[in-house]
């Protein structure tokens, strides 16, 4: 389909010459020659089949026509060339608007960025709140570190960065004595502390480790002793004695330094979920992204075990 609407060269030219009323003065704006603005300008009215200007002497005036069509057209083409600016300018922006998933930003990031401000003190984050499911908003607006599968919306870019990696965690005194845990097993005759918005990530984990179904439980459904929504509750409660906890590994890093819980059993199972590194295709190459987003990788090697 033909389309109707003129090209850019010929809205310029017309939009220029209109507010300067003069074909040379709109030239030397555009940085081209005179005869090139008539020509486009020609072109237009040729398109439209109607005359948008008077011309004289002394430069040029706009028809009742043409100040019609400068009326309409004026406003797009400015809201065009602003946002050509601002995309600009964001590319070139040392700031970067970022939200954060709590639980990252709690467990794993903040006790990190020092080491990102010394790297990049030209880099200024601007930390935005966080809700889920709005990562279209949120990465339109700069940049977001978020939990998910790799699955996003058209028009954004996603790097992996840590969490695919889960294991179970516990107090200390569950590896001692003679009920000790010793093997994957184990974990089956124990209370199992669930995330509630991922009830399956236990089950997975079994499985991978081939110890589920297991025939010495008549049960073939895994029971939760409890649920909760959030990693710190999780945690809290293993610590607490609630039961064994399972989560991702760079989750728990303060938990295991500290003594608090232990690593039920070392071998690491992969999870398809993870968090991500967010942001529009557009500010690819933005410096403030370009920086984050290297230094998020290389902080994500380190957690990886």
């Amino acid at each position: 389909m033909r389309m109707a609407s003129p090209s850019l060269p010929e809205l310029h030219a017309f939009v220029t010459a209109a507010r300067l009323g003069s074909f040379h003065k709109a030239a030397d704006m555009l940085c081209v020659t005179p005869g090139a603005v008539s020509r486009a300008v020609a072109r237009l009215e040729n398109d439209l089949a109607c005359v948008l200007f008077k011309r004289h002497a002394r430069g040029c005036s706009l028809t009742e026509l043409g100040q019609q069509y400068l009326a309409a057209v004026a406003p797009a083409l400015d809201a065009l060339e602003s946002a050509a600016m601002q995309t600009q300018q964001a590319l070139l922006s040392s700031e970067l608007k970022l939200s954060v998933t709590p639980t990252l930003a709690s467990h794993w990031l903040i006790r990190r960025l020092p080491d990102f401000q010394q790297r990049h003190p030209q880099v200024r984050l601007l930390f935005s709140p966080y809700r889920a499911g709005d990562l279209p908003l949120l990465a339109a607006q700069g940049a977001t570190l978020c939990g998910g599968d790799g699955q996003w919306p058209t028009g954004l870019e996603a790097v992996y960065v840590v969490g695919r990696q889960i294991v179970p965690v516990c107090r200390p005194e569950a590896l001692q004595g003679p009920q000790a845990i010793q093997k994957p097993q184990d974990l089956l005759h124990r209370p199992l502390l669930f995330h509630a918005l991922h009830p399956h990530t236990w089950r997975h984990w079994f499985e991978t480790l081939g110890c589920w179904p297991d025939p010495g439980v008549e049960n073939k459904a895994l029971t939760p002793a409890a649920s909760f929504d959030q990693v710190s509750q999780l945690l809290e409660a293993a610590v607490s004695g609630m039961g064994v906890a399972l989560v991702q590994r760079c989750l728990v890093d303060d938990y295991l330094a500290s003594g608090k819980l232990v690593v039920a059993w070392p071998q690491l199972v992969e999870n398809e979920r993870g968090y991500y590194f967010c942001y529009p295709e557009v500010l690819r190459r933005a410096p403030a992204v370009v920086a984050l987003r290297q230094w998020l990788l290389t902080q994500g090697a380190a957690s990886t075990l």
